[in-house]
């Protein structure tokens, strides 16, 4: 008997982005988030992982708000409308995380109880174990193939070193 189905496609290459949420370096880096999403589309999967600062106070909730946006199907749009006003969660806090939800058609209410009771701490807490293991100490650092690049001094020339690393696992694959 033949195996007559289709090849499946190849796995997409992971970019892991440590990233918080009130970082204005991590809101610079939105513009090359998105330039590589549109490059190589389902081919990378950006995968945004949470290394919430202690030197800013509302990033613990806002990472934690990100993952309940997940929940609800829109992580990336609410992760990129809150980076966009990093200013408005400086000043409001939590209230702006449950606002932004709201202007996005989530479900507020249900963003207001997950903070309230923490369904979304022990991701957050692991996602930020893990960058601290492997090295991460600011935001945003990337890791791609095994390669850990730090965005949080300069994102300048780390799209193109992230496109190379890409290009490399992609004809790895073929």
């Amino acid at each position: 008997m033949s195996d007559t189905s289709p090849a499946s496609p190849a796995a997409p290459v992971v970019l892991d982005v440590w990233c918080e949420l009130q970082c204005p370096d991590c809101r610079t880096a939105l513009e090359d988030l998105r330039a590589l999403r549109a490059r190589y589309g389902d081919r990378l999967e950006v995968r945004l992982r949470h290394f919430p600062l202690e030197k800013h106070q509302h990033a613990f909730a806002a990472a934690q708000a990100a993952e309940e946006a997940l929940t609800q199907g829109r992580g990336w749009p609410y992760v990129e409308a809150v980076l966009g006003r990093v200013a408005e969660l400086t000043r409001a806090g939590e209230p702006f995380l449950v606002e932004v939800a709201r202007e996005l058609g989530l479900d507020a209410e249900e963003f207001d109880t997950a903070l309230i009771d923490g369904r979304h701490i022990l991701i957050v807490d692991a996602d930020q174990a893990e960058g601290k293991a492997i090295g991460v100490t600011g935001t945003p650092t990337y890791v791609i193939g095994g390669e850990r690049l730090d965005g949080g001094k300069s994102q300048e020339g780390l799209r193109e070193r992230i496109e190379e690393i890409a290009d490399r696992l992609l004809a790895a694959q073929d």
